[in-house]
């Protein structure tokens, strides 16, 4: 099949034109100034497909209320919707493994489940765009070793991170902060002592070996690995020793500032631009944009930050390219996933595309294609 749109702002890696692009069997086949034939966009823009390397979003349609839980291949399937409604083709669906205040969503039971609604649905047809995993890796959790064993061979699992949320660093470096948040939800001063040494105590205990073990196991799959949350020079440095190539949502300049030297990728939450700021106190992405550190943004618990990330970099104080700015959200997450089909529109690359108008100041999803057939 082959057809072609006019009168597009074609985004390409290098620079923004009004032009047309032709698409043929899914692929790219030419993008170039001009072209009096294929659908008028309008004037529109027409980019690459976002591509989303961590969203829980999937979780909130398996959870939509507590206690109230949906079969999992209509959730993903809901999930895949609203996506597909933010200009997300590309969909890194987040699952954490390794017990440390789990959600019901991620106990022993459900995320099994969660996994094998995900792939039900992708086989049976019912999924428009490309839906893979990435296992976040609890490591200080004493059941990390069998559930990894149980879930990494899923045949979706295509990114795994390392991460470790012990109060008192990296995340949750502001202690006073996290632990003010659970005596607020009734714990007394005695739990929560409790509560931390039996932390700590798994910590000490597992966590070293299993971030080994993560990173051993990534690397004999040939699958990327991804260090969650570095707050310094040495976390970056054994992270980056063990095999990370990308550096998600580190929590200070500092540390943006060594995975950069070190060859990661510096990918920061979108809900941290669009918020002014992160929401545990940690460095802020417009921080890291402004000091040239920020390489990529993930949309962590809001799909739809990602567009507006893209658009909100144009405009001041930061004043990118369009160019420059769509690339955080197709270009280096398909780089840091090893995805080198998509990702930015040129010949040989799948017809993973969006258009896109502003209106009110905010960027509006008109159209997507996934391998050039017609999705939302």
């Amino acid at each position: 099949m082959e057809f072609a749109f006019k009168n597009a702002q074609v985004v390409t890696a290098d620079e923004t034109f009004l032009g047309s692009v032709l698409i043929r069997d899914g692929q790219i086949v030419a993008a170039d100034r001009g072209g009096a034939v294929g659908e008028d966009l309008d004037g529109d823009v027409l980019m690459p497909g976002v591509i989303d390397l961590h969203t829980d979003n999937l979780e909130k349609h398996f959870f939509p209320r507590p206690n109230i839980d949906w079969n999992p291949v209509s959730a993903a399937v809901t999930h895949d919707g609203c996506c597909l409604s933010v200009g997300v083709t590309t969909v890194f669906d987040s699952l954490s493994i390794g017990t440390f205040n789990p959600s019901v969503a991620r106990n022993h039971d459900n995320l099994p489940r969660l996994a094998q609604g995900l792939l039900t649905a992708r086989d049976g047809g019912l999924l428009k765009g490309d839906h893979r995993l990435h296992w976040r890796c609890e490591t200080p959790a004493d059941d990390l070793p069998a559930r990894l064993e149980q879930l990494a061979s899923h045949p979706l699992t295509s990114l795994f991170s390392l991460m470790d949320h012990t109060p008192g660093q990296r995340q949750y470096r502001n202690i006073e902060k996290h632990l003010a948040n659970w005596a607020a939800n009734g714990m007394s001063p005695q739990d929560i002592d409790e509560r931390l040494a039996g932390i700590h105590d798994r910590q000490s205990r597992n966590a070293a070996n299993n971030r080994r073990l993560v990173a051993e196991l990534a690397r004999a799959r040939g699958i990327p690995l991804a260090s969650h949350d570095d707050e310094d020079v040495e976390h970056v440095d054994e992270a980056a020793d063990l095999g990370a190539t990308v550096s998600e949502f580190p929590v200070t300049i500092e540390a943006a500032r060594r995975a950069r030297e070190r060859g990661m990728i510096v990918v920061m939450g979108g809900p941290n631009l669009i918020r002014g700021g992160s929401y545990s106190g940690n460095v802020p992405a417009s921080e890291l944009a402004e000091a040239d550190l920020l390489d990529a943004f993930a949309s962590d618990y809001v799909p739809r930050s990602l567009i507006e990330c893209a658009f909100a970099l144009t405009q001041a104080p930061f004043n990118w390219s369009l160019s420059r700015a769509v690339a955080l959200v197709t270009e280096a997450p398909a780089r840091a996933a090893q995805l080198h089909d998509r990702g930015v529109i040129a010949t040989g690359r799948r017809a993973d595309l969006i258009r896109v108008s502003t209106r009110g100041g905010l960027p509006v999803v008109r159209g997507v294609w996934v391998e050039g057939q017609r999705a939302a």
